[in-house]
This record gives structure tokens, sequence and C-alpha cells, in this order.
């Protein structure tokens, strides 16, 4: 079995790579960030005409995420317990679109796009982290009632773990940007401390292994990237990895999305 995540930086306007890219890498589960659009404008035909079940969370033109299955889409839950919302300025939170969670023939599955933070002091940044440690206290619940369960966490994390998961850590340092601090990085780590793995890492070894290149200053074509997209599995998911890419490719040419897919192979 086939899992992949790829934030696709708008469903609408990326349909035909995505059809595309389904065709080609013969994918049995993608969860998808960034679908830019709320239920009633999500393409869904493009999905069951190619033989996926799919369900999409999206209120708006900002956010949303979605699972697409051809083996099976059960027990779907848009945003997990207590999902913190965000209120700009004191305004009243609201909740977003960056969570939800289907079984795919026996995985449990959260498709996650992850609050970007947006600068090291902007409010944002601490919704970002209070919207992590949440997640994690239900990622640690579900593994202490079922430490068998195979649960796969992948999506966007808007965090790069390592310094070699960015194109220059000091570049990062010296204009105080985000994805890279030791609070981001640190929430990370408690994933990983609390029994998931980064199954892809194993599999893509090396600096220089990105799955984010941003289009302003020619990022992509000077390999300038970041490697923010993961999938971090339970122990029992983990053990049945074989094999896992990054699908560069995909971020190359006319109406590419910002990210690459990421794909993890299942005995």
């Amino acid at each position: 079995m086939r899992i992949a995540t790829w934030n696709v930086n708008s469903m609408r306007a990326r349909a035909d790579r995505v059809e595309a890219w389904l065709e080609k890498s013969d994918v049995d589960v993608l969860a998808i960030q960034e679908t830019k659009c709320k239920d009633e404008n999500f393409p869904w035909e493009l999905f069951e005409r190619n033989g996926y079940e799919v369900a999409h969370f999206g209120f708006s033109q900002w956010n949303g995420v979605a699972i697409a299955s051809r083996v099976g889409l059960t027990e779907v839950e848009r945003a997990f317990p207590d999902q913190p919302a965000f209120g700009k300025n004191g305004k009243d939170p609201v909740e977003e679109a960056r969570a939800i969670g289907a079984t795919c023939n026996g995985v449990r599955l959260w498709s996650l796009y992850v609050p970007n933070g947006r600068s090291r002091h902007d409010e944002h940044m601490e919704y970002k982290l209070r919207w992590l440690r949440q997640l994690r206290e239900h990622a640690q619940s579900w593994l202490a009632e079922d430490p068998h369960a195979q649960i796969a966490l992948a999506g966007d994390w808007n965090i790069a773990p390592e310094d070699d998961d960015v194109w220059d850590i000091d570049f990062f340092e010296r204009n105080q940007l985000t994805h890279v601090t030791a609070a981001e990085r640190e929430a990370f780590q408690e994933f990983v401390q609390a029994g998931f793995t980064d199954v892809v890492r194993p599999h893509t070894p090396g600096p220089g292994v990105y799955t984010f290149w941003e289009y302003t200053s020619l990022r992509f074509q000077k390999r300038q990237g970041m490697r923010i997209d993961c999938h971090l599995a339970s122990p029992a998911l983990a053990a049945r990895v074989r094999h896992a890419y990054v699908d560069k490719d995909e971020r190359r040419g006319k109406g590419a999305s910002d990210h690459a897919p990421v794909v993890i192979e299942l005995s």
C-alpha cells in the first residue's frame, strides 16, 4: 500500500496535475493540504472517476485538508478533539480547516496542515505551538490506548527538524525566520518522544533532500529548499514501511505546487 502526503497549494488550480500524478504514482491513499476551497467547491468528481473516495474539510479560500483513498475511507473526523482556534488581535477565535482524519485499510491517517507561525514573535507562533501541543497530547493518548495502532500523522508540518533540512541555516538565523526555532523543533521532537517515527528520513538521507521550495528568488532552480512535509508513524506502522521517497519531479514545470509529494510504501 502506498500513502502520500502533498500540499497542493490550491486544489482547483492544481486539479489537472493532481489527477495526472495519481495516475502516474499509483498511490492508494493521498493526504492533501492547502486545498484552498470550501466543500462545495472541491473537485469531488476528479477523485471519483479515478476510483477514490474522498473526505474534505474546508471553510474558505484558505487552508483546507482532504484524504483520498481507494482502499476504504471510514471514521472520518474533521479536526482533532479540542483543536485550538485562532483569533487575530483579540478577535473571537475561529477554528481553521487544518486537520482531517480517516481510517484507510486499517491505517488511521491524519492529513495535517500545521500553522505557519508567520514570524518568531507573531501571535500565530504561539497558536502554532498550542496547536502542536494539543495534537501531540492526543497522539500520545491514542498510542497509550492501543500500542499496536497503525497511525500516520502526515502533512505539511511547517517545521524543519534539523539544520540540514534547510538550504542555509545561517540565512534563517540571520533573518530570524521561523520553521527552525528551538521551540518549533522541540514541539516536533515531542512527537518522536511520544513514540512516532519520521519514516521518510531513513530512506532519503543526507542534506539537500527538500519537500518545499518558495516560488520567489528561483529557490527551486537554485536548490534552496526546506524539508517540512513529513510522515510520522506509530511503531506498528513504522515497522511496515519498506520504502519512501520525495517526488521532486512534481515540483517542476508550469503550474506546479511549491511542495512535492512525499510517499511511503508499506509491506
